[in-house]
């Protein structure tokens, strides 16, 4: 089989479809995609809310309770409690296919129809406050995050204990303000740290202890800003530095961004891969253009997938044990022939177009069912009666397509349009990953809502905030802050404020969201770009970086070529794999 090109409905672009992708498609029995990569993986972020909770009307009790929806959405909720109980069955909600509208029209209706879950949670002890996450114990405003403990603000990572304003964290204790750790101990405001202890504005260090403002390392100790020290230097040094105070904080960090960006980045972040391309992999085989995945084999066009997953296409967020799955989003957990699925998962087997669906097989445009099977629209129906039913709703998919707005067409083998989504395009991960202003949101024809935001008084504005962390008293607890950078009132937590103390961490000036943003500028998005090696011999090509050593290439420019999540317009030095390792210490 040929590879082909092909027009991007959505786009415009030019896209390539190659002939293990023809291959993948034929197993699980799909017609090949008319959008490209990057916009189909952006049309399932749409139906991601991925760090926030809102208050929402309960549809049993009529109360309100926090839900991962909006109060503005129009789908129906249930307290998570409620929606799992015997006290009420989907399959009330069941109807008959219609053939003289087109499918997607009809789910629509289903979706908005049938309540779904308030959360998406599982074996949580004292976190009510936290949100697609699993088995965490005194957690508070955690996201994506899973088997962790005594933790705040942390979003996406795993087995995390007494952690706070992480992103992208797992086996790690004690830290703070982080991004992308894996087995650290006591690691302060850094980046791309790997089995490192006592740690405090680094990037890029492993097997590091006692280490502060560093970049590049490996299995260093007592280093500040790259420069060696005794042990007991290093300590008196520490005490000069007084990290402990706001104000001095911000300079030591500003110091060590301005060092950073002085040294090379390698183009590519994972470790123990057979034959992969993207970014954020590790213990891969056959992994391409994917991002942030574990332990996964013959994957493509995916993103944020836990172990184990394999025989995957366009799928995102979850994995764990799934299999044959294309154009899912947060749906697996042991699961097996998911296509065009959204929030199903445990046990699952041959779903499609379906969301919300739990534990069950053989459902076709399904919402909210449990242990169920052989279901289309929520309407039970024999074995034989189902299979035959399907394929003349996918025929008639095919026949009468769904037109959006836009002039997009949908036919089978295209996932849910972005105007089913029940948020809009600022309250979804596609908004964190590719800001847009609401003029530009709505141009290109996205819903945008402004947040509800309940006002409080402020009792103290973010500058009044002692500077030093040894004079906060516990009179703070009670105070409303107004955050320095948006404005909007947050407030400080006991196990939060008894971290800054133990840690000798200054209170910070900004409100949670405000530091999540501020902290997501150093990840880059799940997109690529090809890009040439930026070492010239013996420095980089802009002449930033000197080389410490002589590479392979020699003294002329390196012929390197290479896919990187760092886009050309980053400030990044960028080396591949060979010239990189040539300069870490």
């Amino acid at each position: 089989m040929q590879s082909e090109n092909k027009i991007c409905q959505n786009c415009k672009k030019e896209f390539l479809i190659e002939p293990e992708d023809f291959s993948f498609y034929e197993k699980v029995k799909v017609p090949p995609p008319t959008w490209c990569p990057d916009c189909r993986m952006i049309r399932r972020f749409l139906f991601k809310n991925d760090r926030s909770l809102f208050r929402h009307k309960d549809e049993a009790s009529g109360k309100e309770i926090f839900s991962s929806f909006p109060a503005q959405a129009a789908v129906k909720v249930y307290d998570r409690e409620y929606w799992w109980s015997d006290k009420w069955d989907a399959m009330a909600y069941g109807r008959d296919y219609d053939f003289s509208r087109p499918f997607f029209e009809q789910f629509r209706e289903l979706l908005y129809t049938v309540p779904l879950f308030s959360k998406s949670v599982l074996g949580n002890i004292n976190s009510d406050y936290c949100d697609n996450a699993g088995f965490l114990k005194n957690c508070y405003l955690c996201f994506d995050l899973n088997y962790s403990e005594n933790c705040a603000y942390a979003v996406k990572g795993t087995s995390l204990k007494d952690s706070f304003d992480t992103y992208e964290v797992a086996k790690s204790e004690f830290c703070y303000e982080s991004v992308i750790l894996e087995e650290s101990y006591r690691v302060f405001f850094s980046i791309d740290c790997e089995r490192c202890t006592d740690v405090w504005f680094s990037k890029d260090l492993t097997s590091c202890n006692n280490c502060f403002g560093c970049v590049n390392l490996r299995n260093k100790s007592y280093y500040i800003f790259n420069k060696s020290y005794s042990k007991e230097e290093y300590f008196e040094e520490l005490k000069k530095l007084n990290a402990g105070s706001y104000r001095s904080m911000r300079d030591i960090l500003q110091k060590a961004h301005e060092l950073w960006i002085q040294f090379p980045v390698k183009y590519f972040h994972g470790y123990h891969n057979v034959n992969v391309n993207g970014q954020l992999l590790y213990n891969d085989k056959n992994v391409h253009q994917s991002y942030s995945v574990q332990d996964a084999e013959n994957v493509k066009y995916s993103q944020m997938l836990l172990p184990k997953t394999s025989e995957a296409y366009d799928y995102s967020t979850f994995g764990v044990n799934a299999s044959l799955v294309y154009e899912c989003l947060t749906s697996g957990f042991n699961s097996s022939g998911l296509r065009f699925c959204w929030e199903c998962w445990d046990g699952c087997r041959d779903l499609e177009y379906s969301t919300y669906c739990n534990t069950s097989s053989n459902l076709f445009g399904c919402v909210s069912l449990r242990k169920k099977e052989y279901c289309i629209f929520n309407k039970q129906y024999s074995k034989e009666d189902y299979f035959a039913l399907r394929e003349k709703i996918i025929q008639h998919m095919n026949d009468m397509p769904y037109t959006d707005a836009q002039g997009r067409v949908y036919r089978y083998g295209e996932f849910f349009p972005p105007e089913f989504s029940p948020f809009a395009y600022n309250e979804t991960l596609t908004h964190d990953f590719f800001p847009l202003s609401k003029e530009d949101a709505e141009v290109q024809g996205y819903v945008w809502r402004e947040p509800e935001v309940r006002e409080f008084q402020t009792t103290i504005k973010a500058e009044d905030l002692p500077d030093h962390v040894d004079d906060a008293t516990d009179d703070i607890l009670k105070e409303v802050i107004g955050c320095a950078v948006c404005n909007k009132a947050y407030r400080f937590i006991p196990m939060e404020l008894a971290f800054y103390r133990s840690m000798g961490i200054p209170l910070p000036r900004a409100c949670p969201n405000c530091r999540f943003l501020e902290r997501f500028k150093l990840i880059n998005p799940p997109k690529f770009w090809r890009r040439a090696c930026q070492c010239n011999g013996a420095a980089d090509e802009r002449n930033i970086y000197q080389n410490a050593a002589t590479h392979p290439h020699g003294a002329g420019k390196c012929p390197n070529e290479f896919e990187t999540s760092y886009s050309p317009e980053k400030p990044e030095i960028v080396y591949c794999e060979s010239c990189y390792q040539n300069e870490v210490l």
